[in-house]
Order: C-alpha cells, then sequence, then structure tokens
C-alpha cells in the first residue's frame, strides 16, 4: 500500500485529469468565465474528497475508471461551495489555497456564475458516466444533491452558520458542521461503496465512518484557524475568530477541542473494525486528518 502522501498525489494526478477532461477548455467562449473556473478548480488542495470516494471504492475492489466521474463531481461541488463561501456577502475572504479568491481574481458576478457553472457540471458530469448502470446513475445524483441541497445538506448548513454568527455558545454546533462540512464528505465516502455495490451492512459502516470523519475534518480546520498563520493555511488564518463564528475551540477551548478530536479520531477508526485489512487506507487517511498542519 502507497503511503498517504503518496496516495493524494496519486489521486491528485488523476482526478486532475478527469476534470482537466469535463470542464470546458478556457479558450472556448466565454473566456473569462471558463478560466475563472479553471482558476479555481486548479488552484489546488489535496484532492480529499475524492480521495475519499477512490480509497472507498478501492476498499471494495473497485477500479478507478469507474470512481473517477464521480470523484471529479465531488470536487467540482466542493470547488463551488468555496467560489461563493469566500464572497463579499458570506466570508469575504481574498485568498483560497495560496491565490486569489475567484471574486478578487475576476470579479463578483463571474464567481457566481463560475459557481452555478461547477455545480450544475458536476450533475452533468454523474449523469453522462457510461462505465456505470443508469440506476446507479440515477442513485448517486440523488445522493450528492441531498449531500448539496436542504434541508440536510452543505447549503443549510451554510445558512445555519451565518445565522450562527455572533452567538457564542448559544447554537448547535454540531449540526451545523454535520451539514456544512460533513454531508458531502459522508456521500464522498459513500458513493465509493455505491460505485462498488456494497451491501446495506457495508454501506453503513462507511456511513458510519464517514459522519466520524466529517467532525473530525471540521474540530481539526477550526483548530488550525486558530494556531496556523495564512502563509500557511493558504488561506486568511483567525478569521473564524473575527466573524465570532460557531467553532469546537470557540465553545469548548483550544485544549477540551483538540482532545474532541483525539476522541473522535478513536471512534472512526473503530467503526472501520468489519472491514478488516481492506480498509488500511482509510485508516491512515483518518490520521492524516487528526495530524494535519494545513
Amino acid at each position: 500500500m502507497p503511503d498517504i502522501a503518496s496516495f493524494y498525489s496519486e489521486v491528485s494526478r488523476i482526478v486532475d485529469a478527469e476534470l482537466d477532461r469535463l470542464l470546458p477548455v478556457a479558450e472556448v467562449e466565454p473566456l473569462r468565465l471558463h478560466e475563472a473556473m479553471r482558476w479555481s478548480v486548479f488552484a489546488g488542495g489535496k484532492r480529499f474528497r475524492p480521495a475519499l470516494t477512490i480509497a472507498v471504492g478501492r476498499a471494495f475492489g473497485m477500479s478507478d475508471d469507474k470512481l473517477l466521474s464521480t470523484a471529479a463531481a465531488v470536487e467540482m461541488i466542493h470547488t463551488f461551495s468555496l467560489i461563493h463561501d469566500d464572497l463579499p456577502a458570506m466570508d469575504d475572504d481574498n485568498m483560497r489555497r495560496g491565490k486569489e479568491t475567484c471574486h478578487v481574481k475576476f470579479d463578483e458576478s463571474t464567481a457566481i456564475l463560475a459557481g452555478d457553472a461547477l455545480h450544475a457540471l458536476a450533475f452533468k458530469a454523474i449523469a453522462e458516466d457510461e462505465k456505470l448502470p443508469v440506476v446507479a446513475r440515477l442513485q448517486l445524483i440523488v445522493g450528492l444533491a441531498s449531500a448539496t441541497a436542504t434541508p440536510d445538506g452543505m447549503v443549510a448548513g451554510q445558512q445555519l452558520d451565518l445565522e450562527a454568527e455572533g452567538r457564542g455558545g448559544d447554537v448547535d454546533i454540531e449540526r451545523i458542521h454535520s451539514l456544512k462540512t460533513g454531508a458531502l464528505i459522508n456521500f464522498s465516502a459513500r458513493s465509493g461503496a455505491m460505485i462498488a455495490a456494497a451491501d446495506e451492512s457495508k454501506i453503513a459502516v462507511i456511513n458510519e465512518f464517514a459522519d466520524q470523519l466529517g467532525l473530525l475534518f471540521q474540530i481539526t480546520d477550526d483548530l488550525l484557524d486558530m494556531s496556523q498563520t495564512s502563509d500557511v493555511l493558504g488561506k486568511t488564518a483567525g478569521k473564524d475568530a473575527a466573524a465570532s463564528k460557531a467553532t469546537y475551540p470557540g465553545k469548548y477551548g483550544f485544549e477540551t477541542a483538540t482532545q474532541m478530536a483525539a476522541d473522535v479520531h478513536e471512534r472512526a477508526v473503530s467503526s472501520l473494525e468489519p472491514l478488516g485489512e481492506r480498509a488500511e487506507l482509510l485508516r491512515e487517511i483518518c490520521g492524516h486528518i487528526l495530524s494535519r498542519t494545513s
């Protein structure tokens, strides 16, 4: 098995190739819009969510060629959310992945349209994936839509997060982040099992694992926002505290949140026991999220 850095590098290479195939080329009109889409999609990042799709699919014996379009679709949805999240009406950030955010590099209108286009293209990528049966494509589309929309998806979580600003401990932080962050992470993992036609008991294992992993990702993200510099993070550090966002260290304190992350990591790893050795890469991903520095 490759080490986790090699795995992420491999995922970035093959998913970026698929994204390049699926996205309009920058030389096609409207040039500015297509350039903005590519600027945001290829700005960097570890491709964590596509990596989950591929890691889970491989755990159930599925070949990468049947996983790639869905993995790319997940990344397009994630990028759409980042573009819109960075807008002045949302978090108003000027840096993402160490580069200018889309609305700063281009303009707000183009950034909104770039996000809109990526959102639509994600579903198109799955719908047109002839490597998968039609029924599987429909199930994946429904799953991704549910993870993105309301009442149980990322968009709902973003709204709750905005409404929670400045309210201190008087918020349901677990619900906010289970939707805003966890819903897409959960789908990313489950989609690999769905494509592999895993049975319901195995999908239930992945669902529990992904719920814990999403929580772990959010807690560590909150901790990094407090403990790292903007140069290390590739985005503006300390923004959550400045905006009085609902965060785990903000609600429970830095030390308690750090211990929470360790406890959630243990639960995530333990949830994989029914899968035995086939889940070793997923365990490695858990460890990497717990110890990440950016």
